[in-house]
């Protein structure tokens, strides 16, 4: 997997921060890689 190069960075509400607060808790992973997966599973939803 190639070394990352760009920083992404937008607004969520606090409700959308708390859940992906709550999940990587739960997930014992960190937001970073949780979001990564997310857009990650897009590419199979294009197809």
């Amino acid at each position: 997997m190639s070394k990352p190069e760009i920083f992404v960075t937008f607004r969520v509400t606090q409700e959308e921060k708390d859940l992906l607060k709550q999940y990587c808790e739960q997930s014992a992973r960190n937001q970073t890689d949780v979001l990564r997966e997310l857009i990650r599973s897009l590419k199979r939803r294009l197809k």
